[in-house]
């Protein structure tokens, strides 16, 4: 089996290097491929993407990059990801460094034995409200998880989160349309209008503030509701 770790990047130039450290750093049992969707960053992290992939294909050639030729969303780039995967399963690894990509390999682990089909790594399973996570973040993710699970009849507590492994042939299958933020609802949708069971195992988190580089905006909560009503009233 092969894993393709997706990272769609706009803009993060301190902490993509790291990043790629990070997710080379774990102990995977399978072979891997790290797929880098650029989002036409406007500061060097293209650049660094670059020196990144020259120092992988001297090596073990293991990591792709793709760039965008205008600003799209980490929808877009996440499809495009998928499109160009070679993987049988997908998980989407964000830029910045608030998840831990050395737990990609307990989450992926039921995909792998056949126990499960998706996996999502959820933060709040072992803890409330994590340490770092600004409280509106933490109310917004509530409403959307109880929203979600109120129109599509699941049990989940972390709808929103950033680690959704799937199964390769799932996901290639979806039809995915979502541009920007608003892949998060999209593909929980399809997967819960499809009764595709959704295992949830707790992960770690260390949220970073606007400042910091996050990007999410109050609006995405709005465009977040429309999605997932979209997807129950009227397809």
């Amino acid at each position: 089996m092969k894993l393709s770790i997706i990272i769609p990047t706009y803009n993060e130039q301190t902490t993509i290097k790291h990043l790629i450290d990070y997710v080379r750093s774990a102990k995977y049992l399978i072979e891997y491929e790290i797929i880098i969707v650029d989002d036409a960053s406007i500061d060097r992290t293209y650049e660094k993407e670059l020196l990144i992939r020259l120092k992988s294909k001297a090596k073990s050639g293991n990591v792709r990059l793709f760039k965008n030729r205008i600003n799209r969303g980490k929808g877009f780039s996440v499809r495009k990801g998928i499109r160009r995967a070679s993987g049988d399963i997908i998980i989407v690894q964000d830029a910045d460094t608030e998840y831990d990509p050395r737990e990609i390999p307990r989450l992926i682990s039921p995909i792998i034995e056949g126990k499960a089909a998706v996996v999502y790594g959820s933060r709040f399973l072992n803890k409330v409200r994590p340490k770092e996570m600004a409280f509106p973040n933490w109310v917004a993710n509530k409403i959307l998880t109880s929203f979600t699970n109120f129109l599509f009849k699941i049990k989940l507590t972390d709808m929103e989160t950033c680690y959704k492994a799937i199964r390769a042939d799932i996901a290639k299958d979806l039809k995915l349309k979502a541009n920007r933020f608003t892949f998060e609802p999209e593909i929980t949708a399809l997967l819960a209008k499809r009764k595709i069971e959704i295992k949830e195992m707790p992960i770690s988190y260390h949220g970073r503030s606007a400042k910091e580089g996050k990007k999410i905006k109050a609006k995405d909560f709005i465009f977040a509701i429309l999605v997932l009503l979209w997807q129950r009233v009227i397809k």
